[in-house]
């Protein structure tokens, strides 16, 4: 069984109503994880302590979707 694996990550961003961090120097990597049940409590744990600001946004990205196992070179390894 191939790996799932997600990163959650946030930061500050301009407008709440939009996805464009503020500084991309100032995203929080939190860490990658290997199942999404264990990346949700991370990105729920750092959605909950920075609740108060209402520029804060965490994500979780499905880093297991930039590669198709079935395809001898995904579309990401063909820019290296």
């Amino acid at each position: 069984m191939a790996q799932r694996l997600h990163l959650v990550f946030g930061g500050e961003l301009v407008d709440p109503q939009t996805n464009e961090f503020r500084d991309v120097e100032d995203i929080h990597i939190v860490g990658i994880f290997p199942n999404y049940a264990s990346a949700y409590n991370a990105w729920k744990s750092e959605a909950q302590r920075t609740v108060d600001n209402a520029h804060m946004r965490y994500f979780i990205a499905h880093l297991h979707r930039l590669r198709d196992e079935e395809q001898p070179a995904s579309p990401t390894e063909e820019l290296g």
